[in-house]
């Protein structure tokens, strides 16, 4: 028993004869025949009284007929809920990030991706790398864009690289430049006054461990911010950072110039649970956020490019 055949049930049932039935549903009659004797033959009780005049339903017939329209809404209910699902017309994203990519690339993937869905429900958590991992683990994220994969398990979490992205240091729109020229060296930069990230960061801990290996003492004048409040501190003219160099995307108030001797990356990821299969809107959110990256790569000015 199939739904074919229970619809051409159904059909007959409800137009007493074949041959209108058979129109309706655009079959040939001796298909639609086939398809009732094969019914018939399967729940081994005729359900048609076939005359000249048209066809009624036998006892077994009438008990099937609600039975059989309730399977057809049910399914009929199923198909909805699969295209409403395929088509992004309902679903949930819950996407975590680290507070340097949610004012980046983040910012540049919602955008994309609520215009062109904008049914989906967007949940976002900010954290650092190793926060978001243990949410992602712990089912409260579906995926995660993370700096680094210390700790992860490449049998728990697919771990995928999108982007690598050179650390830039960072001056106020309003001073002079740091040099004439287009680099500048991490000894010339632990001479600056520096506004520096809180500990938690591990963008800290990678400019920290640089300095350390030069055998450098950077001047802080400010410690312990966090993102937004480095880029204003910076912005006033307090001191200087280092920071991604995303996160100078419509920063007209800020002057960069890149880092060398040495040059400092980091690898930006997209990481999900392995063994948790997406659903069409994350599958979908994901392939938004490889696009972006790509496109964000190709930028003319472009310190990052593709994994």
């Amino acid at each position: 028993m199939n739904l074919e055949q229970l619809r051409a049930f159904v059909t007959v049932a409800e137009l007493g004869n074949f041959t209108r039935a058979a129109e309706q549903l655009h079959l040939a009659q001796p298909s639609l025949s086939r398809q009732i004797g094969t019914l018939e033959q399967d729940l081994g009780a005729e359900l048609f009284h076939r005359a000249r005049a048209g066809s009624t339903l036998t006892s077994a017939g009438e008990s099937l007929l609600p039975l059989a329209r309730r399977m057809l809404a049910d399914a009929e209910s199923v198909r909805r809920e699969l295209n409403a699902l395929a088509g992004l017309r309902r679903g949930r994203v819950r996407l975590g990030a680290t507070p340097t990519l949610c004012i980046s690339l983040v910012a540049e993937v919602l955008g994309a991706f609520h215009a062109a869905h904008p049914a989906i429900e967007l949940h976002i958590t900010e954290r650092g790398s190793r926060g978001l991992l243990d949410a992602l683990a712990g089912g409260e994220l579906d995926l995660a864009l993370v700096t680094t994969s210390g700790g992860a398990s490449t049998e728990r979490f697919t771990v995928t690289p999108l982007l690598l992205e050179e650390l830039v240091v960072i001056s106020s729109g309003d001073a002079p430049p740091l040099t004439a020229r287009d680099s500048i060296t991490l000894r010339e930069v632990a001479d600056l006054p520096q506004v520096a990230f809180s500990s938690t960061y591990d963008l800290r801990s990678t400019t920290d461990a640089a300095f350390e290996a030069a055998g450098l003492s950077p001047r802080a004048v400010i410690e312990g911010a966090e993102m937004d409040a480095v880029l204003r501190f910076v912005e006033r003219g307090i001191g200087v950072a280092i920071v991604p160099a995303m996160v100078m995307i419509e920063r007209k108030g800020l002057r960069a110039v890149r880092l060398a001797e040495p040059t400092l990356t980091r690898t930006i990821s997209i990481a999900r649970v392995t063994d948790i299969a997406p659903t069409p809107a994350v599958d979908v959110m994901q392939q938004t956020i490889v696009r972006t990256a790509a496109a964000l790569a190709a930028r003319p000015e472009a310190t990052t490019r593709l994994a």
